[in-house]
């Protein structure tokens, strides 16, 4: 076998020699190139015949690029499907950003690279007066409701915990049934929000579609501005996941979907000032008597015990 042959997929070879090839090879060629699986399924005269050709001109056309006859050509393109599979079940799981044999470092930067890039974009595509409309409605809202099944489910978890602590009356539903119910029952003093990476969920548009039957200020927070979620919305936020990043693509989604969240709460906080710090402080007076010392700090009155106990 020659080194090209070595080298290269068979579609590579085949491109490589297709303009050297004579009529009958080049037939051949483009039966190949329009079904590459096609040796795994056929015999030489089937594949003849498919190609108009004769079962000498396939084991000549095999020899120019590179195999010794038809089954060795086989052999190779079953090679290529097995490398194939394992390349899309990679990309299919982990994405296009990252190669299985990157360093420790590449990955790293990468990664590091894919998150600001992937931040910055969100940034410049979010509408800020719709950000600040979005506020606005939720400050003024008797209840809010949060939408996210998979892992919007946890951006909406999220959500809740960051608005509740300053106030708002929030609950999140990631089980389709729950959030129907409550949903049904929203009116127009209330807003609901649906998070969907594509703006594709089913459940996600299921209850909001019906929150906005019960007359709530509905808002969007996708990637896709041209999803069925996205076109439900009264309000739509873009939150701009990465392309080809880590899969599944809600998990690649939810830095972007964080930052929107986080604007909406620091707007909101700053809407009522005086509410916001007395519901902060409030909260961290709470669980302050639960948190740690921290390791080497000297406990309350230790040094006062210290002094008393020398003099």
């Amino acid at each position: 076998m020659t080194a090209i042959a070595k080298t290269f997929s068979v579609l590579d070879r085949i491109r490589t020699y297709q303009s050297q090839m004579p009529a009958t090879m080049a037939k051949i060629a483009a039966v190949l190139i329009d079904d590459p699986k096609a040796p795994l399924n056929l015999s030489i005269t089937d594949l003849a015949e498919r190609a108009g050709t004769s079962a000498a001109s396939v084991t000549r056309f095999c020899r120019m690029i590179g195999y010794g006859g038809y089954s060795q050509l086989r052999v190779g393109i079953a090679e290529d499907v097995g490398r194939g599979g394992a390349k899309a079940a990679w990309i299919g799981e982990i994405g296009r950003s990252f190669g299985p044999d990157d360093s420790p470092d590449e990955i790293r930067n990468a990664l590091l690279n894919t998150h600001v890039m992937s931040l910055q974009t969100t940034a410049g595509l979010l509408d800020m007066p719709t950000a600040i409309r979005v506020a606005q409605a939720i400050v003024k809202a008797r209840q809010l409701d949060v939408y996210g099944v998979g892992g919007s489910a946890l951006t909406a978890l999220e959500t809740e915990a960051r608005l509740y602590r300053i106030g708002v009356n929030v609950h999140t539903w990631a089980e389709v049934h729950n959030g129907l119910t409550s949903a049904a029952i929203l009116d127009d003093r209330c807003v609901a929000i649906g998070i969907s990476n594509t703006g594709r969920t089913d459940e996600t548009i299921q209850m909001l579609t019906v929150a906005k039957a019960s007359g709530a200020h509905t808002v969007a927070i996708t990637g896709n501005p041209d999803s069925p979620l996205a076109r439900l919305a009264h309000d739509v936020l873009i939150a701009a996941s990465p392309d080809g990043y880590l899969q599944p693509a809600d998990l690649s989604a939810r830095h972007c979907q964080l930052f929107v969240v986080d604007l909406l709460y620091l707007l909101i906080a700053q809407s009522n000032f005086d509410r916001t710090t007395r519901f902060l402080a409030a909260s961290g007076a709470a669980v302050a008597p639960r948190r740690r010392p921290m390791r080497g700090a000297a406990l309350p009155n230790t040094a006062a015990r210290r002094a008393t106990a020398q003099t």
